[in-house]
């Protein structure tokens, strides 16, 4: 009884918890199970990410290694939010070497870097229009950000996108 007491108090997440997982965003502890691989017994977080329609099963000793975080807490998420009133950081770079900077700052997980990615390829009306690949990059990490924001401040996802709409709109203002 006492090992069981142990172990439950040595996790860093609880079963219900809304969590950030660095390549798939926003999902939920939905269980913590025992699981035999290669013969050795390992538990893990079960993870459902419903927006995909997904089950992840994450070794609970390497949770935090993995990049598996609790949500942003308020200040950081107004800190994401004037990120993205700020002005642009474009690099003199080739695309291909950007995209795959943007791709990693979107995978880290880091709001951050994700609101960074918003901001440097977020479009105006009188702007240019992006290419595909750029497009893709935006939506995917607006659409991270969209989703923690919605998680923290427990609203509707289309709220949060109007929040960071806002935001963006504001950057424009200044």
């Amino acid at each position: 009884m006492a090992k069981k007491a142990q172990a439950k108090s040595s996790l860093a997440f609880d079963i219900g918890q809304s969590i950030v997982y660095p390549a798939h965003g926003v999902g939920t502890v939905t269980g913590i199970e025992k699981q035999k691989v290669a013969g050795m017994d390992l538990e893990v977080y079960v993870v459902s990410f419903d927006q995909d329609k997904m089950i992840l099963r994450v070794p609970t000793n390497r949770a935090e290694a993995s990049g598996m975080r609790a949500l942003a807490g308020s200040k950081l998420v107004d800190d994401a939010l004037k990120t993205l009133g700020g002005r642009a950081r474009i690099k003199r770079t080739m695309w291909s070497r950007r995209a795959q900077e943007y791709e990693a700052k979107i995978n880290s997980g880091d709001l951050i870097s994700i609101a960074e990615v918003v901001r440097d390829l977020h479009r105006g009306e009188d702007q240019p229009d992006q290419s595909y690949s750029e497009r893709q990059l935006y939506e995917s990490a607006l659409d991270r950000m969209a989703r923690e924001l919605a998680a923290v401040e427990n609203i509707e996802r289309d709220k949060a996108m109007e929040k960071l709409a806002k935001s963006l709109a504001k950057k424009k203002a200044a």
